[in-house]
């Protein structure tokens, strides 16, 4: 069965893209501790980051790099927080998070409510 994360690369459930190559899609997390909070993610479908193959694993590194360069240049923040949690959807992902501090790492705080439109801004605005 395909994971949420398959179903969005493959379109099947819309997101609001940032970026996409042949092996990795990155979209904006509709349920965001900050503005621009983005998922990275393999189009390969691995349930565990460290069970990626190394090439697979340093690549999704440098493309999350290049999202979070776009979005320091955008987003008001001090820094893009790497988080990497990987027990809500069983699909290796990256969060990046523009932080100012490190409270906008809580998950457990209440999420932003951001209008479509307010997604659609934000994406445009880091897109590469």
């Amino acid at each position: 069965m395909s994971t949420v994360f398959t179903k969005i690369i493959r379109g099947e459930i819309p997101s609001y893209k940032v970026a996409e190559d042949d092996r990795y899609y990155a979209f904006l997390d509709i349920n965001p501790l900050t503005e621009g909070h983005t998922l990275v993610v393999p189009k390969q479908e691995t349930d565990y980051i460290f069970d990626l193959d190394d090439r697979m694993l340093e690549g999704m590194i440098v493309f999350a790099k290049r999202i979070a360069r776009k979005i320091e240049q955008k987003i008001a923040c001090k820094r893009v927080a790497v988080v990497v949690l990987g027990l809500e959807v069983p699909h290796a992902h990256i969060h990046l998070i523009p932080i100012n501090s490190e409270k906008d790492v809580d998950f457990h705080r209440e999420k932003l409510k951001l209008s479509a439109e307010e997604f659609t801004r934000i994406a445009e605005s880091i897109m590469l």
